[in-house]
């Protein structure tokens, strides 16, 4: 059983004692004995302890920053969503082909966003401009907010907050299953609760740190029970010895654990594992060990946003995945919504 986040050392911006959340958390965080440093700016942690880069990556890695998120203009999202929402940044899991390794750079640490009635406020301006348009707003395009969310509860006001809302929709994801807290969050059918998922031998070769299988299915199962609308993004679908049995089996687990109730509005987002030149460079460096399949000669090149091409499967092996995962969601699933493979 993983068990649940605590950060080794946590730093905490000034301003972020102006607000009821960060006084609370800093005496929560005193009380539990943990380090608490000073810093003037969440996005400038320096003198993190650690002889080398190594080291200090996995420090980093379970370093909490509590700070104030300064800019409230969100970015729009990705297929799944108009915005992205900002409440935490960063992860404490160890997910080898992880895109966050690239984008977070050398601020692996966690920052955690106090000031989130004014993040609120901007939602809500978000949603005033598109009204009487429903918007929808990720809460996890940085971060695996649920990781963290029993420490700081952010997640489950914002449930709440948008439970309320008339136009507003929120959707995560997470590979984590602490998931009790948010069990009796009202939230009005208006959050759309995703798992990560994956076959057991990706999880356990490749994501340390995080929820094994049989811990997500059963935190999806209580989630279903708490009749939230549930999803599930299959990443990255990752071709191994033996994958078109794992994932056959991952997806007889989910069926047998999920109640029918939940069957009828379920949702897959399906994404094939992909490298670019970059990410490679830096997992080779945070994971020297990994058994991670980053062979260029064995993929094909594709054009990506921004100008950054990305390796990604050929076109008879995705044709492969589609055909396989596709029929396995049909037979198990046959109600379920597949919102796009990419």
């Amino acid at each position: 059983m993983v068990k649940p986040f605590v950060p080794q050392l946590v730093y905490v911006e000034p301003d972020a004692l102006t607000y009821p959340l960060g006084k609370e958390l800093v005496s929560k965080f005193e009380n539990m004995g943990i380090e608490i440093r000073q810093t003037t700016s969440h996005n400038q942690i320096r003198n993190l302890p650690g002889e080398n880069d190594f080291q200090r990556y996995r420090v980093a890695k379970s370093t909490l920053v509590v700070g104030v998120r300064k800019t409230l203009k969100f970015d729009t999202s990705k297929p799944s969503a108009e915005y992205a929402i900002p409440f935490v940044t960063g992860c404490m899991g160890h997910c080898h082909y992880c895109y966050l390794q690239t984008t977070m750079g050398s601020k692996p640490y966690i920052r955690t966003y106090v000031n989130i009635d004014d993040i609120f406020e901007a939602a809500e301006n978000y949603m005033k401009e598109r009204a009487p348009e429903p918007t929808r707003f990720e809460a996890s395009c940085t971060s695996d907010i649920v990781g963290v969310d029993h420490l700081t509860h952010t997640l489950k006001k914002a449930i709440e907050f948008f439970g309320e809302s008339e136009y507003g929709k929120l959707r995560f994801v997470t590979k984590f299953a602490h998931v009790d807290h948010l069990l009796d969050a009202k939230h009005n059918g208006k959050t759309r609760f995703r798992f990560s998922m994956n076959d057991d031998y990706i999880i356990k070769n490749f994501e340390p740190g995080t929820s094994r299988q049989h811990e997500r299915i059963e935190a999806a199962g209580k989630v279903a029970n708490a009749g939230f609308p549930l999803g599930f993004i299959i990443a990255p679908i990752y071709l191994h010895d033996g994958w078109k049995e794992g994932y056959k089996e991952m997806f007889e687990k989910l069926e047998a654990e999920l109640p029918d109730t939940a069957k009828r509005d379920l949702t897959f987002e399906l994404i094939q594992h992909r490298f670019t030149k970059p990410a490679k460079k830096v997992i080779e460096k945070n994971y020297p060990m990994t058994k991670l399949e980053l062979d260029e000669s064995k993929r094909k090149w594709k054009w990506g946003r921004y100008g950054i091409g990305k390796y990604v499967y050929t076109d008879q092996e995705q044709e492969d995945i589609k055909d396989t995962l596709g029929s396995y969601i049909h037979n198990y699933f046959p109600e379920a919504k597949i919102e796009y493979f990419t």
